[in-house]
């Protein structure tokens, strides 16, 4: 057995498609068999030596068990060396224990992950007092790419150029919405926000930044979409002239979504890290140099 396969859920199939045509490699689908009593059959295809398998993990539960059941045909087919591809990564938010009794998901479902795979590539993983996605894999090989240079491609061809403002909605994504300024030439901002109450929150921009302008409102995950729908709405207030908002992780629903507009945004841009209705930015080629490795290497065995 030798080369590269990548394999995928039926969920992820159209951007594990576009992966593994970046890639030259060969490409089948894991079949899944639900019983009426919840369990799971799972069928993969014929493994490589180096097997990619691509699941992207929003709403997670479900589909961690697949995985474990897909990565154990696998190796027992002969798979060699297993890389997880997850362009969201789930459970990383909480890295701490905030209230007596409660679990570390990220040690939780990074241990796991990390005894499954020898590999693991994500993209901008929602960390925060962890900052390196080694240390959640310390075991193993893995990276965390990012989507900032893709979107600010993405953003330039749709017309926003150095004229423009990237803004974050707080000073945590002030790093992150930098890159996306850095590619266009553009000004980074980040908004103040005040949190008033469990489900109040303002938050202010300076208007004479803003006046007459083009805004590239810019986020690593919008779920809930109260912080960027707060965002957008002072943005209109302060005189935007144009107002985009573009996020890695689209986990948000269709109310979420047309809060979002209601609020002043022209158009939402997501990218295909979930699939999601709002999907408009490839990672095809981010996630195909990132694994490229892997091709080469098989080819010198």
């Amino acid at each position: 057995m030798s080369g590269v396969a990548l394999q995928s859920f039926a969920h992820g199939r159209a951007h594990a498609l576009e992966l593994a045509d970046a890639l030259g490699a060969a490409f089948g689908e894991i079949g899944v068999h639900k019983f009426p009593d919840g369990e799971s059959r799972v069928t993969v295809a014929a493994p490589a030596a180096t097997t990619i398998l691509y699941c992207p993990l929003d709403r997670p539960n479900e589909k961690l068990v697949e995985l474990a059941l897909a990565v154990e045909a696998l190796r027992r087919g002969g798979a060699a060396r297993l890389v997880l591809v997850a362009p969201y990564l789930c459970y990383m938010r909480q890295d701490k224990v905030f209230h007596e009794g409660e679990a570390i998901s990220l040690k939780a479902i990074g241990g796991w992950l990390g005894s499954l795979f020898d590999r693991i590539v994500t993209v901008d993983a929602h960390l925060h007092r962890v900052t390196d996605i080694r240390e959640v894999f310390p075991d193993r090989e893995a990276q965390n790419l990012t989507a900032a240079e893709v979107i600010a491609g993405f953003a330039r061809k749709q017309g926003f150029s150095a004229s423009a403002l990237v803004a974050g909605p707080d000073a945590e994504s002030i790093q992150w919405v930098s890159r996306i300024a850095g590619v266009l030439g553009a000004e980074a901002i980040a908004g103040e926000k005040t949190r008033l109450g469990d489900r109040d929150v303002r938050i202010a921009f300076p208007p004479a930044k803003i006046e007459g302008r083009a805004v590239l409102v810019a986020d690593d995950i919008v779920s809930s979409g109260g912080t960027v729908t707060v965002a957008v709405e002072s943005l209109r207030r302060a005189g935007a002239a144009d107002i985009v908002v573009a996020v890695t992780h689209a986990l948000f629903d269709a109310a979420v979504e047309a809060r979002i507009r209601a609020a002043g945004a022209r158009a939402i841009w997501s990218s295909t890290s979930v699939p999601h209705p709002t999907n408009a930015v490839s990672l095809a080629g981010l996630l195909a140099e990132a694994l490229r490795d892997e091709i080469e290497n098989e080819k010198r065995k």
